[in-house]
């Protein structure tokens, strides 16, 4: 059964080098007749094949350094043909934490059942929590909100960052103090910021000189320039945050109707926007030619075997660089911002704004009004300045 499975994903693969061009069929065939082999010798069944497990005891036992790679690519394709129950998942090695935090883990994932990606962000917040502690000699029980003020004194972090810090504390003193009782007192509520007497940043945005200029370096001569170029468009002419244009489908989009659906979107507000027909051309270049031959129905892909759709980082990654190609001191989130000011300019309603963009609350789109006192006048006030 291994065998067939086997030589059924190299076909694909080799199907997949002769439109995309790659040699990874060469090293990838070695690597998994070397899995057959083993996989006979040791007598594995066919549901312990794909473990981590399994995938560990091979990589060790053939030395080889793409095993791990080359057998979650061939686990991803039996999954995806629905001959396996779900891939190998590859685990990074992760800090070890003494049980209370391991338990709060658990009891967080139980509970809320967050994201695998919020999940980690709160063991990176409780491994610094707890070295902190280590390195004081205290333990969760005897933390007071002293403490508390001079673990996040220590270190240098962005305002956001503190704020994110602060929550996923919060979260984890709550635990201890309702769950567990390991502290006498609730010290959630006392884990404060500094007063913030200045207003939120205000967005920054790009001219319409700057956005020319960005337009007119891009390039097209790759298909990862091709696939830059159809994410800005889509940051500029739909205001996208990088995760929702690394989570587009190929289903979302409606090339007939000019639209795109949004169902993934942050904050759970799916909707539906009109694309521009420069966006559309710019994606359909680079559909033609340059999207790799994958399974995946993901829009953006990986450039390199195996095939995987894009990360929200690898968006604001191509999408920053191509900007400093262009000499524009930004970020790939100015393109959202541009949307949002050129929507204001052509007279939309601060109402039509949020909806466009997505906010989860009218707070966050009154962010643009602020940036100047003319364009909130007209756009609140009707007034013709």
């Amino acid at each position: 059964m291994l065998m067939e499975a086997i030589l059924d994903y190299m076909r694909w693969v080799k199907s997949v080098e002769e439109h995309r061009g790659g040699s990874s069929s060469i090293r990838y065939t070695q690597i998994l007749l070397d899995f057959l082999i083993y996989v006979i010798h040791k007598g594995i069944a066919w549901e312990k094949m794909f473990t981590i497990q399994t995938l560990g005891a091979f990589q060790t036992y053939s030395g080889y350094k793409g095993a791990q790679r080359a057998i979650k690519a061939l686990s991803e394709y039996l999954f995806s043909q629905g001959k396996i129950d779900q891939p190998v998942q590859l685990k990074k090695p992760q800090s070890p934490l003494p049980d209370i935090y391991e338990h709060y883990l658990v009891y967080l994932a139980q509970s809320r059942q967050p994201p695998h990606l919020y999940l980690r962000q709160v063991r990176r917040v409780l491994v610094s929590f707890h070295q902190y502690l280590k390195s004081h000699d205290l333990t969760p029980a005897k933390i007071n909100i002293e403490h508390l003020d001079a673990f996040m004194a220590s270190f240098k972090l962005s305002q956001n960052t503190h704020k994110t810090y602060r929550y996923h504390l919060r979260g984890f003193l709550k635990y201890l103090y309702h769950e567990r009782r390991i502290i006498k007192r609730d010290l959630a509520p006392l884990l404060l910021g500094p007063p913030q007497f200045a207003q939120r940043k205000l967005p920054k945005f790009l001219r319409p000189k700057q956005v020319k200029k960005l337009f007119d370096c891009l390039e097209l001569s790759t298909p990862t320039q091709k696939r830059t170029y159809a994410m800005v468009h889509l940051a500029y002419s739909l205001g996208l945050r990088p995760v929702e244009i690394s989570r587009i489908t190929l289903d979302d989009i409606s090339f007939k109707k000019g639209e795109l659906t949004l169902t993934k979107r942050k904050g759970g507000n799916p909707g539906t926007l009109p694309i521009a027909e420069n966006t559309i051309k710019a994606i359909a270049l680079y559909l033609s030619k340059d999207r790799p031959k994958s399974l995946s129905r993901e829009l953006f892909l990986t450039h390199h075997f195996p095939y995987h759709p894009v990360s929200s980082n690898t968006v604001v990654g191509y999408i920053s660089k191509a900007m400093k190609q262009a000499g524009l001191p930004s970020s790939a989130y100015w393109l959202r911002h541009t949307y949002a000011q050129n929507l204001l300019h052509m007279g939309r309603s601060i109402y039509e704004v949020k909806e466009m963009m997505g906010h989860q609350n009218i707070q966050s789109t009154h962010r643009y009004l602020h940036i100047n006192t003319e364009l909130m006048r007209k756009v609140l006030f009707d007034e013709e300045l």
